[in-house]
């Protein structure tokens, strides 16, 4: 990824508590050659990211037929997945987006919109929504109405 898109996903990684933290992990990307079958890549990286899982996590992936929240009821939400105690884990699809073992394996699909977002940006988008949530679940002063 570029520097501006780890710089932008770092800037709200280090806002995030430590009782919360924010981490990612990268699983290396499919290399696809010319007239490759892009099924075939998209299977491997399903089952890389599968392969990737914790044993013991709440799987959410961000899928097109995923719930789309507001801020607020994100922050909900994110309450109460602080409340259950256990690791959050996000799933963001290659540029085929998820096969349906990965969706099978997620308690919850969620679609951050219905436009096509480029990959680094929702690297930085997730996590500026993620720790807008939280800030409004935390009564912060970082979310205005």
């Amino acid at each position: 990824m570029p520097k501006w898109v780890k710089d932008g996903f770092y800037e709200y990684q280090k806002r995030f508590p430590a009782y919360m933290s924010l981490q990612l992990k990268e699983i290396e990307p499919v290399k696809r050659q010319h007239g490759s079958d892009e099924e075939k890549a998209k299977m491997l990286e399903g089952r890389l990211i599968l392969e990737n899982l914790p044993k013991k996590a709440y799987i959410i992936a961000l899928d097109e037929r995923g719930v789309q929240f507001d801020s607020i009821s994100l922050s909900r939400k994110i309450g109460d997945l602080q409340s259950g105690g256990m690791d959050v884990v996000l799933i963001i699809g290659g540029p085929n987006g998820l096969t349906d073992e990965v969706r099978a394996r997620a308690h919850e699909l969620w679609s951050l919109s219905r436009l096509t977002l480029p990959h680094p940006l929702v690297r930085i988008f997730v996590a500026e929504t993620l720790y807008r949530a939280l800030s409004i679940y935390q009564n912060l002063p970082y979310h205005r109405a």
